[in-house]
């Protein structure tokens, strides 16, 4: 074998061991328990969906917990119903009041327990969404965390509470965590000068091509005319410089 290919084959072999690595790599980041949201504009309200894998070999996911927030604590929690789960949410007293939006809040939702029927708990390599509505969410730049416990039928419990840092590395069990953005009203006021810009310009060329059309017209039946005169001149004057029969 050529030392060339024996080369080519050795950094093929080289480049699809790292990407299983890599590959390898996304699975177990991708296995934590983590919550997207739709919509984390500050001062808002927004879906957020936590996706709870199985990672057990031999025990099923039968209970999660989520903890809200209590120092920039949801007025308003609700959750979509998981065909097999019974969602229980806990109201508690706040630490102290906090003013949201005006009024004075001393009592706001603390928790979110979902249990599975024996039917519906989660298997190993499955996983299962579980939704709520919330809000009202906090000023924009805020870290909103969501410690959540996930209980096992042989009495495991894996709780995923750990704070992340940013510029270290990820811990083990990273608590599900968002960032509030600016308030929805803030990006609108921002879009409208561009879409005004988008549509100005659009006019300009039709109002251009309607007079453009008319002032060819115009030309066109000028040149005709011109050129029909100059055609009678140009007869006459033939006419005239022609010799008459000698009689």
């Amino acid at each position: 074998m050529k030392s060339s290919l024996r080369r080519t084959l050795k950094t093929a072999a080289a480049a699809t061991m790292t990407a299983g690595l890599l590959a390898a790599g996304a699975a177990a980041a991708s296995a934590h328990v983590h919550v997207d949201t739709d919509d984390p504009a500050a001062g808002g309200y927004s879906h957020l969906t936590f996706n709870v894998p199985s990672e057990s070999e031999s025990a099923k996911t039968s209970k999660i917990e989520v903890t809200l927030p209590t120092d920039t604590p949801f007025t308003s929690v609700s959750v979509k119903p998981v065909e097999g789960w019974k969602a229980v949410i806990t109201t508690s007293d706040l630490p102290k009041p906090i003013t949201i939006a005006g009024a004075t809040v001393t009592k706001a939702p603390s928790s979110v327990v979902w249990t599975a029927d024996e039917a519906h708990q989660i298997g190993p390599d499955e996983y299962q969404a579980f939704s709520l509505s919330v809000g009202v969410l906090p000023d924009a730049g805020t870290t909103v965390t969501l410690p959540t416990a996930q209980t096992y039928t042989d009495g495991t419990v894996v709780k995923w509470d750990e704070k992340t840092v940013e510029g270290q590395a990820e811990p083990g069990h990273p608590a599900p965590s968002f960032v509030t953005t600016a308030k929805d009203a803030d990006a609108h006021g921002a879009a409208v000068p561009a879409a005004a810009t988008t549509t100005t310009p659009s006019a300009a060329p039709a109002a251009a091509t309607g007079m453009s059309s008319d002032g060819g017209s115009a030309a066109g039946w000028i040149g005709l005319a011109a050129g029909l005169i100059g055609l009678a001149a140009g007869v006459t004057a033939l006419v005239r410089t022609r010799p008459s029969k000698v009689q």
